[in-house]
């Protein structure tokens, strides 16, 4: 269902009936504090909803799905909105920010986390107790939305799996107002959906999830002249096969403004490394890479899990942009050269970063608990953004479309949800190709189940049927 701006606007009076079920803020378009609560990472794409409930609460969360199911409006969730699709025009728009709640199960290696929790939060708490998360590379990205997408970590990816494998248990809220627990015995379709799923089955509300073992770990970047990128890229993709599932790596071709100086604004190659072994042995393993160049900054070097968050140093500043994704089922030295080409000092690319990330190892192997995580397999995602705003929009999308048809000879039809652009995540058609027809039937008929009015469809939306 569309809304016309007229039929969109939520009345006052209908406002006020809202307010006296919930404890946190109800909030229209103009009343103070709507326009904080809607902020979100990709300054293009604004989020601008009937109504913001500002939940404290799954009581909360229950009222502001019932109002919607009697009105007939749609749904959207937003914790930091590092991925929002949509801007929610005549939707509700669930903010669960205020909902921190983090306690740390030291002897049983697990995390409770409520909804609005970031990554940086659980890992300083569980560092305290030497534990660590499954975390992603931007640690201030929001929990529940990270794990619903599969959720890839520099660190453990490889040698763990996604952070959706880890998870023992889920609270959420249902489009029947319903809040359920929710556990691969309670109901193991609904577990199995929401893991892989995104957004598309509720409101979560709360999380259970393992934790591991882990303080220091062997990590870091290095930054290489950007006129050395073949020699950097070709070593990389050598070194990178011979690696053990210890070591997870990345590599970025960067012209990036947020780089820290002396880089700011310089045409750099970022390697990108984070080993679980001992620090003797990962020097010994990344030897051959820091000898592909001289380099400009190496930060390599043991470091506490609580900075992870500097291996990639994602920038943390919302920001316009425009991004695509992709997938190779092979990275050869023919894909590496027409990179060159296309991102290299000969080249005019109008786009900031283009990174290339090793998967494979635990990530390729089935959970002891199935999930729907559809990248199982594919050994390397291609990762793309340029920043500017809609008035660039077909500059920067035409550069990212440049070197994503350059990979198609290698690529796949599945995706990492969590890497999906706004074109991808918001066409259906396309998300059965992200997913497979096979585990996206039976998304969809779990989206029948128990959303079959396809209320939560301001998200990577997946059609009821």
């Amino acid at each position: 269902m569309t809304f016309d701006d007229a039929f969109a606007r939520v009345s006052p009076t209908e406002a006020e009936e809202l307010t006296s079920r919930v404890s946190g803020p109800v909030l229209l378009p103009g009343d103070e504090g709507y326009e904080a609560e809607c902020r979100i990472y990709n300054l293009n794409v604004p989020v601008e909803p009937a109504l913001v409930v500002g939940a404290a609460g799954a009581a909360d969360i229950q009222a502001a799905v019932g109002f919607a199911a009697r009105q007939g409006r749609p749904v959207a969730v937003k914790t930091t909105g590092h991925q929002q699709v949509s801007p929610a025009r005549g939707g509700i728009l669930i903010s669960t920010r205020r909902m921190k709640g983090i306690v740390i199960d030291a002897a049983g290696r697990r995390a409770r986390v409520g909804a609005g929790a970031i990554w940086q939060e659980v890992i300083d708490e569980a560092a305290a107790v030497g534990l660590a998360p499954v975390s992603g590379s931007a640690p201030l990205v929001g929990v529940a939305g990270y794990t619903l997408g599969g959720g890839l970590s520099p660190v453990f990816g490889r040698s763990r799996g996604y952070a959706a494998d880890h998870v023992r248990s889920l609270d959420v809220v249902t489009a029947d107002g319903e809040l359920r627990h929710v556990t691969a015995d309670s109901d193991p379709e609904l577990f199995w959906s929401l893991l892989g799923g995104k957004g598309n089955f509720g409101v979560v509300t709360a999380l259970e999830f393992d934790l591991f073992p882990l303080t220091h770990f062997y990590g870091g970047g290095i930054y290489f002249p950007g006129e050395h990128l073949a020699d950097v890229l070709r070593a990389w993709r050598t070194w990178q096969s011979e690696m053990p599932e210890e070591m997870s790596s990345s590599l970025a071709v960067q012209r990036l403004p947020e780089l820290p100086e002396p880089l700011r604004g310089a045409f750099v190659v970022h390697v990108r490394i984070a080993h679980l072994g001992p620090a003797a042995e990962g020097e010994r393993l990344i030897a051959s890479l820091r000898a592909a160049a001289p380099a400009l900054i190496d930060t390599v070097g043991e470091m506490p899990y609580t900075a992870m968050g500097a291996i990639h140093m994602d920038p943390p500043k919302p920001m316009p942009y425009f991004d695509r994704t992709t997938m190779l089922r092979a990275f050869p030295a023919e894909a590496a050269d027409k990179l060159i080409e296309l991102l290299g000092p000969d080249s005019d690319s109008p786009l900031v970063s283009v990174e290339i990330r090793t998967l494979g190892g635990a990530l390729d192997r089935e959970p002891a608990v199935p999930n729907a995580v559809s990248s199982r397999g594919l050994p390397f995602v291609l990762f793309g953004f340029g920043v500017g705003g809609p008035d660039q929009a077909r500059f920067l999308s035409g550069g990212l479309d440049e070197v994503m048809n350059a990979m198609e000879p290698w690529a796949d039809g599945r995706r990492m949800v969590n890497f999906l652009s706004v074109e991808e995540a918001t066409d259906p058609e396309r998300l059965s190709e992200v997913y497979g027809a096979e585990r996206y039937l039976r998304l969809a008929a779990t989206k029948k189940a128990y959303d079959p009015t396809n209320m939560f469809r301001v998200n990577h939306n997946i059609l009821p049927g």
